[in-house]
C-alpha cells in the first residue's frame, strides 16, 4: 500500500476532520493548524490525512474538500480558514492544481483554493480532537457538520465508511 500525506484547510477544522474521517481508504486524519510558506507561514485552521491513492484518488479527496467549505468565498475568515491543499512534493502540486483546474468549471464562481507547501502542523489540543465523534448532539455538530456528513452520504456515497 502506497500511503501518502496532503492536508487540507478551509473551514472549521472539527468540520473538516469529521467530513475525512467519514472516508474510507485513510489511515490518519490528525487535526489541527498547518503552515506554509510567505504569505502563508501563520497557522491555519486544517487538517493532515493519511491516505491510500488506490482506495481513494486525490481527485475525489479534492473534490469532496472543494464541496465541503465555502471553497469560492474570499471571506474575512480566510486567516483563521484559509482554503488550501498543502503538498509534500512539486509532483503532488502539479497533480492538485491539474486536479483543481479539472473540477473548476463545475463552481458557479472561481475557486480561491490555494495549493500551498507544506512546512508546519501543529495538533489542536485534545479536547478538540474527534469533536464530532465525542459530542453528535453538540448545536455546533448538527447544524454545521451533519448536513456536510448527509451530503457525503448522498453524493459520495461508494467513498463513506459504513456508520
Amino acid at each position: 500500500m502506497d500511503v501518502q500525506r496532503i492536508g487540507f484547510g478551509g473551514g472549521c477544522h472539527w468540520c473538516t476532520e469529521a467530513v475525512f474521517s467519514a472516508l474510507r481508504g485513510l489511515s490518519r486524519v490528525s487535526q489541527g493548524f498547518i503552515a506554509s510558506d510567505p504569505p502563508n507561514d501563520s497557522y491555519s485552521e486544517a487538517v493532515e490525512i493519511a491516505f491510500d491513492p488506490v482506495a481513494i484518488p486525490l481527485k475525489v479527496l479534492v473534490d469532496i474538500h472543494l464541496r465541503t467549505h465555502a471553497s469560492t468565498s474570499n471571506h474575512k475568515m480566510r486567516g483563521k480558514y484559509r482554503s488550501a491543499v498543502y503538498v509534500f512534493s512539486h509532483a503532488q502540486a502539479d497533480e492538485v492544481k491539474a486536479v483543481l483546474d479539472s473540477l473548476a468549471p463545475d463552481f458557479a464562481a472561481p475557486l480561491v483554493t490555494q495549493v500551498l507547501a507544506y512546512r508546519g502542523f501543529k495538533a489542536s489540543d485534545p479536547q478538540f480532537r474527534n469533536y464530532r465523534a465525542r459530542n453528535p448532539e453538540a448545536p455546533f455538530c448538527t447544524r454545521y457538520i451533519d448536513p456536510k456528513l448527509d451530503m457525503l452520504r448522498a453524493q459520495y456515497a461508494g467513498w463513506v465508511t459504513p456508520p
